[in-house]
């Protein structure tokens, strides 16, 4: 089609297919995926199980405030620390407060921590403007319940976006990571466990990553992310405290939501922030 023709009907056919249209809970990966699922979505869960929205999680089940930023920013991640009077996140290895859900998990009520990371945080961050008018909730499977009933509660479809890892560092080609499909899948399912979202109201996408997690799950969650090229990695780091902490299911009543530019935690069924 040349710059001058009328848009062809294929178009506006591949464009509804692509963004799931006519289902009521909808899956899809990275930036990509989200651009298309979260086209009239009333809600947007993000997934990225080793180890951003798990860490996310955490953090906000103990009071804290998340805000996710893009990767390899250099001082501009700093800069915007700066803005929010937030502390800027580092290396685990380092000592500091990091992706690390394990060391989150003694961290103080009321405090503020930029968190960027690659996938699920530059997901997220880039979340604000390809979902502006969504809910846009950090689910894992620490959390897939009360992400879950947050979610079903928004009046309209549900998206729900697998960051998966990438290939050849920060900017290399999505790679679909199978812990990510297991935690994104735990919501789907939680979503038609507790009567929010009907069976025959998820597209394919979504019924695919419900089944993965219920295989997980009869089989062992913990055993799953152990083996997956993500945990095996972060095993090998010496970091296998995070893949056991990421692997807890429903250990959060809580459900991370952004609000402006931090995730803050909501009480399912309730009508304001935890903390």
């Amino acid at each position: 089609m040349g710059r001058g023709d009328p848009p062809d009907a294929g178009d506006d056919l591949a464009t509804e297919t692509r963004r799931q249209g006519g289902w009521d809970v909808r899956f899809e990966w990275g930036v990509e995926g989200l651009r298309h699922v979260a086209e009239g979505a009333a809600a947007v869960v993000v997934v990225d199980v080793l180890r951003f929205t798990t860490a996310v999680s955490v953090a906000v089940g103990r009071g804290a405030a998340v805000l996710p930023y893009v990767w390899s920013a250099g001082d501009a991640a700093r800069v915007y620390a700066a803005r929010h009077e937030a502390e800027l996140a580092g290396l685990r290895e380092h000592g500091a407060w990091s992706l690390s859900p394990t060391d989150l998990a003694r961290i103080t009520p009321g405090a503020r921590l930029v968190l960027p990371s690659p996938n699920g945080s530059a997901l997220s961050f880039g979340a604000q403007t390809d979902a502006p008018g969504a809910t846009v909730l950090a689910g894992c499977l620490r959390n897939a319940t009360a992400v879950a009933v947050v979610a079903g509660d928004q009046p309209g479809p549900v998206a729900v976006v697998a960051a998966g890892e990438r290939w050849r560092g920060d900017l290399g080609p999505l790679r679909p990571a199978v812990e990510d499909l297991i935690g994104a899948g735990a919501v789907v399912a939680a979503l038609v466990e507790g009567g929010l979202r009907k069976q025959d109201a998820l597209s394919p996408d979504a019924r695919a990553a419900a089944a993965a997690f219920e295989a997980a799950r009869s089989e062992g969650l913990g055993e799953w992310l152990a083996g997956s090229g993500s945990g095996r990695e972060l095993a090998a780091r010496g970091w296998s405290d995070d893949v056991a902490a990421a692997a807890a299911l429903d250990a959060e009543a809580v459900a991370p939501v952004l609000d402006g530019p931090a995730f803050r935690a909501v009480v399912p069924g309730g009508t304001g922030h935890l903390r």
